[in-house]
């Protein structure tokens, strides 16, 4: 048996999304490649490959990321959510959880927070008996989120406090649009505009002026139309325009709030959140904001050994 040479990829602490250990030379057997257990889940159409991995023994480079998210070589999705012990993930901070959701974008890039990912984190936590409800308390990268079930079986997910942080100005297309800085344990520019959303292209945002890549940030428009409800559209760093974004969500109702004079006043109400691929609600507020929408896991399956084995020797992850 003729061995094959790699590298066991350079871990990405989930404390600090820029630094990294040193890549570790490996020798491993080619036929000793197995397939790799997931589940695919989406929460309003915002949708992620799960990866089960309870003892952190899952390196995921970015390339290999990418191509698990790959809509037609790969399973496709927004982005992946790896299910580790906070314990054996060395989770930031002090968090007072069993779980950390590491999320990856769909180039492969880190991602400190998703609403729509929590919550369908949350959903397989609990199909999987591997956490009871009525409330869960999952780790992230941006703190510690609070999962409840709700009667009707959505998922209503403590965002923690967000904040503005002051107004810049994106290209969109041939529009040049200004918004509201906002961060929701990750960055948002929320641009409300006045005609529907559908119309905006946002395909390419560009950041007026221009700013380094590694300030990118998602963007929103949002159109106000009827009492406490928006529709929105959304495009996600590192995934690109997609159905549906938790955080963008509530950034989204922080502006709509901020133009109903309503942001940081003693009225926190909920707002509808009409998205692409369904409906969320979100009670925005600069203490505790709260997203709650469906999440559902829609099929579980074994990535085939010859997909893995077909990897270059860098790509293959080492557990």
């Amino acid at each position: 048996m003729v061995p094959s040479y790699g590298y066991l990829m350079a871990r990405t602490r989930p404390g600090n999304p820029t630094e990294r250990t040193a890549a570790i030379p490996a020798v491993r057997e080619s036929p000793s490649i197995g397939p790799m257990r997931f589940a695919k889940g989406h929460g309003t159409g915002n949708d992620f490959v799960i990866l089960p991995d309870p003892d952190g023994l899952l390196d995921l480079p970015a390339d290999l990321v990418a191509r698990l998210c790959d809509r037609h070589t790969g399973l496709g999705g927004d982005g992946i959510l790896r299910v580790v012990r906070a314990a054996a993930a060395g989770a930031p901070g002090e968090q007072a959880a069993e779980w950390f959701m590491d999320y990856r974008n769909a180039d492969g890039s880190l991602a400190e927070m998703c609403g729509n990912g929590v919550r369908v984190f949350a959903r397989y936590l609990l199909d999987e008996g591997l956490a009871e409800g009525p409330e869960l308390a999952v780790a992230t990268r941006a703190g510690l989120r609070v999962v409840g079930v709700e009667a009707d079986g959505q998922l209503t997910v403590n965002m923690g406090g967000a904040n503005v942080t002051g107004q810049r100005s994106v290209q969109l297309g041939d529009q040049l649009l200004t918004g509201l800085a906002i961060s929701v344990g990750n960055p948002h520019l929320a641009c409300v505009v006045g005609e529907q959303v559908a119309r905006i292209d946002l395909s390419a945002p560009r950041l007026v002026p221009k700013a380094d890549p590694a300030a990118e940030v998602n963007v929103e428009v949002l159109r106000l139309t009827g009492e406490h409800e928006i529709e929105m559209r959304v495009h996600e760093r590192g995934s690109g325009v997609t159905l549906s974004c938790g955080t963008g969500a509530v950034a989204a109702a922080v502006a709509a709030a901020a133009t109903a004079g309503e942001w940081l006043s003693d009225r926190e109400s909920p707002w509808i959140v009409n998205v692409p691929g369904g409906r969320l609600v979100v009670t925005p507020s600069a203490t505790a904001s709260l997203l709650t929408g469906p999440a559902e896991i829609v099929a579980r399956g074994e990535i085939a050994a010859s997909w893995l084995a077909g990897l270059s020797p860098a790509e293959v992850p080492i557990g």
